[in-house]
């Protein structure tokens, strides 16, 4: 009872606190401001450390959990390409960290309108280079993200792929963004978190002159063959469903080992609320799983 009435009220949290922020008529710098102080509701467990660190040149923060982290995972974080940071997504983070026991690293990559694609693209392989150069072998790292950072860590794992370079163990998507056009959103009963018309403008100022068919840009249009195992986490009341789904449906065709998750009545990347919603944490700990199962030793 008590968690139907927490859901309750996290629900209501971000359907009145964040979603109207999430509008083109609110100006980005303002939209980075105010996610900013939203994202303080999303708490690190306790024992979770961070440190301010650059990997590949690209300003990251790393974070641990206990003594002797296995691994690494590049996370790369959601907020439509236009907002959110390393430091908004410490929640996220630092649970990851426990349940996976890896150290995460999450690279501050630079974001649009100032920097259009393939800026983030571009900040992401970097870093993926820069673990390497601190001898990390490719198995021992995975890729993770949410939202836009979902789309960004498929979209860096088809570049690795193309340019015959070494894959990550794995790759762990929260609500992924896959296709930018927008052509196909979900139309939930009930979308607490984002607005189709505020995600249209974030596609746009991403993309720049570029075309939102880019497979590197909106990843359903291109050859997902050969990518490593694929865990996809997505909730029932939010306009990415449909992205989760045909990702999912993609990748199968294509023979990549997928697992897919529908979380029915949660929100976009409900996993912020790790430690406090008992279904987040449960969904957490089997992210933390999956990166573990495919690990190299």
């Amino acid at each position: 009872m008590l968690q139907q009435l927490l859901e309750t009220a996290l629900r209501q949290t971000m359907n009145r606190l964040v979603r109207p922020v999430l509008t083109p008529a609110v100006p980005v710098s303002l939209q980075r401001r105010i996610v900013r102080q939203a994202y303080r509701s999303s708490t690190p467990p306790r024992g979770a450390s961070f440190e301010n660190t650059r990997v590949g040149g690209i300003p990251a923060t790393s974070t641990s959990f206990g003594n002797k982290p296995h691994g690494a995972v590049l996370y790369l974080h959601g907020g439509g390409y236009i907002i959110g940071s390393s430091a908004t997504h410490r929640g996220i983070t630092g649970h990851l960290a426990k349940t996976s026991g890896c150290t995460i690293v999450t690279p501050d990559y630079r974001l649009a309108p100032e920097f259009p694609f393939p800026a983030a693209l571009d900040d992401a392989e970097a870093c993926w280079n820069g673990l390497l150069e601190e001898g990390f072998k490719p198995g021992q790292i995975a890729i993770a993200g949410d939202s836009a950072g979902g789309g960004l860590a498929i979209a860096l794992a088809m570049q690795l792929r193309d340019k015959n370079q070494p894959l990550p163990s794995s790759v762990t998507v929260f609500s992924p963004w896959i296709d930018l056009t927008q052509e196909k959103l979900y139309a939930p009963e009930c979308e607490p978190v984002l607005q189709a018309s505020w995600t249209s403008k974030a596609a746009k100022l991403y993309a720049g002159q570029e075309s939102l068919t880019n497979p590197l840009i909106s990843p359903i249009f291109g050859d997902l063959s050969g990518l490593p195992p694929l865990l996809i986490q997505v909730g029932s009341q939010e306009i990415l469903l449909n992205d989760a789904e045909r990702l999912a449906e993609a990748a199968n065709r294509h023979d990549v080992e997928t697992c897919l998750e529908v979380y029915n009545s949660l929100w976009h990347v409900f996993q912020v609320h790790s430690g406090q919603l008992d279904r987040a944490t449960a969904a957490m700990e089997t992210a933390g799983e999956h990166i573990k199962r495919h690990l190299a030793d």
